[in-house]
């Protein structure tokens, strides 16, 4: 599995320098040691030529059953639209694709940041923190994959989104410095930007996912 560097400029599709990159493949949490890491088949994008999902340096401490059939099933998670930013969570991505199996039931919390770049903010320094965070979240256990589109080049509109094996554990990363210190950089690097929370949910006897909304905290 590939893993992950920043920032996003640096990855590419299999290259064809005429098309933009509107958005990276998954980069999920490596599994904990005592796992073999899944084979990462391509995933094809919505009509584009087949990805690798990417993951991270560091390894999850630990991940329970239906997280890891989730973390399998992500691997070919991918948005639907261009215009992922705009349109509701739900039809933004191919949540109807993934399947795990029936057996599994959990309910995991999805976090999902749109937002819109100041002109002329440094993004170096912003993705540096990002990924610095990143890190420090997998260390500290529960986050699964994280996704995160490029900014629009006339609206500056974007969109990223996390999902966590408990809500529990994406508080418990709200308090780790580099996570600090990243939210501190994202205040000043945006014009503005909403944090909307959903509740993605598998029923035992059932194969499909669900989205429920949380809340919306907007700043």
């Amino acid at each position: 599995m590939a893993q992950i560097s920043y920032p996003p400029s640096e990855f590419s599709f299999e290259s064809n320098p005429s098309e933009p990159i509107l958005y990276l493949p998954p980069i999920l949490s490596l599994l904990p040691l005592e796992y073999r890491q899944p084979p990462t088949p391509p995933s094809e994008d919505s009509g584009r030529r087949p990805y690798t999902p990417l993951s991270t340096e560091s390894h999850l401490p630990t991940i329970d059953d239906a997280s890891l059939a989730l973390h399998y099933a992500l691997h070919r998670f991918h948005a639907v639209t261009p215009d992922y930013a705009l349109v509701p969570y739900a039809e933004a991505f191919n949540w109807d694709e993934i399947e795990l199996p029936e057996d599994h039931e959990h309910e995991w919390y999805c976090v999902v940041f749109n937002s819109k770049r100041r002109e002329g903010s440094d993004g170096d320094g912003l993705y540096s923190a990002d990924r610095l965070a990143h890190e420090e979240a997998v260390q500290n256990g529960g986050l699964i994959m994280y996704w995160y589109g490029s900014p629009h080049p006339e609206t500056r509109m974007n969109l990223a989104t996390c999902i966590w094996q408990s809500r529990e554990d994406a508080i418990a990363a709200n308090s780790r410095p580099h996570h600090i210190r990243a939210m501190r950089l994202a205040a000043a690097s945006y014009d503005h930007y909403t944090l909307k929370r959903y509740w993605l949910r598998k029923v035992k006897g059932e194969r499909g996912v669900t989205l429920t909304p949380f809340e919306v905290i907007k700043a």
